[in-house]
């Protein structure tokens, strides 16, 4: 009888306030078991970096790194917010001194070729001989990451490309999943020589797993609240016998020895790093997610200038606070943290008028939103650039609105991933700018004012 104790973490998003928990436990669960002889296997399933973080956006991740090699993870997959809020070095060399496996199939340089860094697939052999092989894919955003120099395939596809090569080299086989719980769920139904699915990116979580046939799903939720647990006990044949998982709620947890300070530590030192001056503000910048401001105006009339489009569009929202005196790197990431890019989509002046008439609705200012790469609480008022309304007319840039005539709409990426106006833009063609941050444009631009 031999027992394998496979424990997870996904989607921590540099919530690093819970990661001294987190780090002592392992390392102690790490010695619990060896001192029994017992196998364990350590996994991250991505989007353990999230820039919002000063620690995570001076090292552009690397910090990050150094935080699983020190509770020495075997492997890791990669979610998007490795993956396509890095530019191209920065995430080419992210894994440099990386001492884990980074394991992804359906991740390639052009041409569909794995970076030097990328396994598709991995076997760990336990000291009993059993072969444990482990396979990872991430979310399909294949424009986004083309737009990057990167290309992505469909990771179904390779699924079956991959798997007839581990069910031959492995006893076992676990999947780390950067794909969401329905596609999780669809992979076991369809693959079921599958044994484990270790599951990411919709922030969703299984208090004793999930199990669709004989596959069981593992999910340990968002930001460090949990810390996932499956054990399997194989019989001599090295076939599963039992198999369970649990999540470890964190606070629970035993408290780690100066865990405010290492917390205040990690904050303390991106502060340090992002000390930069950008600009000295000769007048305040003032925000508010309920009023145009100078600082929300400044921002979309900078958008418009760098997508060079007719009009603009942003939400108050994104601004979280106010600058004035020397503004450095830091303070540009307090108050615009979020991972979003620029976005262009061409529209008819009549449909342009649609989603005018829907940013008006109060509710949807009010709306609180988690995700989309929105980092702040609250929507916020609409703010436009190139637009005048006179006498209920409404003119682009000077010229009055013609209801069937094309015009360009700078907005936040946010607002095009199918969840906002989504009877005008869901079937529109988008043209993203990466890899920079509406903050980079802000830098440019309050740069460019000095």
């Amino acid at each position: 009888m031999e027992t394998i104790h496979i424990y997870h973490t996904n989607d921590i998003h540099s919530h690093l306030e819970n990661w001294p928990r987190i780090e002592l436990f392992l390392k102690q669960r790490k010695t619990h078991h060896q001192k029994h002889e017992e196998e364990i296997l350590l996994f991250d399933i991505g989007d353990f970096i999230d820039r919002w973080h000063p620690y995570s956006e001076a090292t552009k991740g690397k910090g990050n790194i150094q935080l699983l090699n020190m509770c020495e993870y075997n492997a890791i997959t990669i979610g998007n917010n490795e993956g396509v809020n890095l530019p191209y070095d920065d995430l080419d060399h992210l894994y440099d001194n990386a001492q884990f496996d980074i394991i992804a199939a359906n991740f390639y340089k052009k041409n569909q070729v794995y970076p030097s860094w990328v396994k598709p697939y991995k076997i760990y052999p336990t000291k009993n001989g059993t072969r444990i092989g482990v396979v990872g894919v991430t979310a399909n955003f294949a424009h986004l990451y083309e737009l990057l120099g990167w290309e992505l395939t469909d990771p179904i596809m390779e699924l079956k490309k991959w798997l007839p090569i581990l069910k031959e080299q492995s006893d076992i086989i676990i999947c780390l999943s950067h794909l969401g719980k329905e596609d999780d769920e669809k992979i076991a139904s369809e693959f079921q020589e599958i044994d484990v699915i270790l599951g990411a990116h919709t922030h969703h979580y299984f208090e004793n797993g999930r199990l669709v046939g004989e596959t069981l799903l593992g999910a340990a939720g968002k930001y460090g609240y949990f810390v996932g647990h499956i054990t399997l006990k194989l019989n001599e044949q090295k076939q599963i016998n039992e198999k369970e998982a649990i999540l470890y709620d964190v606070k629970e947890l035993p408290e780690a020895p100066n865990e405010q300070e290492q917390v205040q530590s990690y904050l303390r030192l991106g502060k340090e790093l992002l000390s930069l001056k950008v600009t000295t503000l000769q007048e305040p910048l003032f925000s508010d997610p309920f009023m145009v401001s100078n600082f929300s105006s400044l921002l979309c009339s900078t958008l418009k200038e760098w997508c060079k489009s007719d009009i603009a569009m942003i939400n108050a929202g994104l601004l979280l606070g106010p600058l004035s005196g020397e503004v450095t790197e830091y303070d540009l990431l307090t108050v615009c943290p979020h991972p979003i890019n620029p976005c262009v989509v061409e529209l008819t002046g009549r449909e342009f008028k649609k989603i005018l008439t829907e940013t008006q609705d109060e509710n949807l200012q009010h709306k609180q939103i988690k995700g989309l790469g929105f980092r702040g609480d609250v929507l916020g008022i609409f703010v436009y650039e190139g637009i005048r309304i006179q006498d209920g007319r409404m003119f682009i840039n000077g010229k009055p609105l013609e209801m069937e005539a094309k015009y360009t709409l700078a907005l936040p990426d946010m607002f095009t991933f199918g969840h906002f106006f989504k009877e005008v833009l869901l079937s529109k063609h988008k043209t993203y700018f990466l890899p920079e941050f509406l903050r980079d444009l802000l830098k440019w631009k309050l740069q460019q004012m000095s």
